[in-house]
């Protein structure tokens, strides 16, 4: 018997289906429904709000009732020192949380999934990104309303108060680009939450957050005085203490616009390649 083999006609052919093109307005769309995906899951696991509501207590409550007496005197005239620097604090580490969060849904393979959805491949990373602004919001929030309940009483009112808690919501959602990078490029979320931590805690200590420069040594107020950390706290500072916008106020957003500059696109680039 003789069995003749013929090519299968184009029709018969499967294809792999081309990905159509995502206009602006879709992938801005995309974006803001990933992020409340985020929301959502902050939702259903409340646990993720412990770093951002129990932090901002427990350090103000530490720090002001600890050294309040030894740095100003008494725990009130502490209060302008030490509330805008747990605010900066608080809210700067809980960006970390970003490239953590990232790394733990690339394992699980949650971004795997989203390649087979007809959305811009961007919108996963960027709906993270923004979801974690709302971290940012509850942080900044409830260290304030804790600072006004031990006695705190901000003068440049509710605007300065409002001005400060956006810039400090800015810087962070800047910052949040950093860890966003690491939690693409190395293995484990463990490893991201690690080495920020190791990168964080000595630019948020050895700044002007918690005590005077003056006071310091000579080597170590040098770090201090070029310490982004430190430029920030003065800015939220002047903000929420006076209702001034001065010099320190730009050095933080410019900082803010260059670590965006720069880290922004590696992390695209990079999340795009595995994505």
């Amino acid at each position: 018997m003789t069995t003749t083999l013929t090519a299968p006609s184009e029709s018969t052919v499967t294809r792999p289906a081309a990905r159509h093109r995502i206009s602006l307005r879709q992938t801005v769309e995309n974006t803001l429904t990933m992020a409340y995906r985020g929301i959502i899951k902050i939702k259903h696991n409340p646990e993720q709000l412990f770093d951002v509501t129990l932090q901002p207590i427990l350090f103000t409550l530490m720090f002001t009732y600890i050294f309040g007496g030894a740095i100003s005197g008494d725990v009130h005239s502490y209060l302008p020192v030490i509330i805008p620097g747990i605010l900066v604090q608080t809210v700067i580490i809980t960006s970390v949380v970003t490239g953590t969060q990232l790394r733990e849904d690339m394992d699980k393979g949650v971004f795997d999934r989203f390649k087979s959805l007809p959305i811009a491949r961007i919108a996963p990373l960027a709906g993270a990104l923004t979801a974690d602004m709302v971290r940012y919001g509850i942080a900044t929030v409830l260290t304030f309303v804790m600072g006004y309940i031990m006695g705190y009483r901000p003068g440049g009112g509710i605007l300065g108060v409002v001005a400060a808690g956006l810039l400090v919501i800015g810087c962070s959602f800047a910052v949040s680009w950093i860890f966003a990078l690491m939690g693409v490029l190395m293995s484990k979320a463990s490893a991201v939450q690690g080495i920020s931590m190791l990168i964080l805690f000595p630019l948020t200590f050895m700044s002007s957050a918690f005590v005077p420069v003056e006071t310091m040594p000579g080597w170590m107020q040098a770090f201090v005085n070029v310490n982004p950390i430190s430029h920030l706290v003065y800015a939220v500072r002047d903000l929420a203490n006076n209702g001034h916008i001065g010099s320190h106020f730009g050095w933080s957003v410019l900082g803010a616009a260059i670590i965006v500059a720069i880290f922004a696109p590696l992390t695209v680039k990079m999340y795009m390649r595995k994505a």
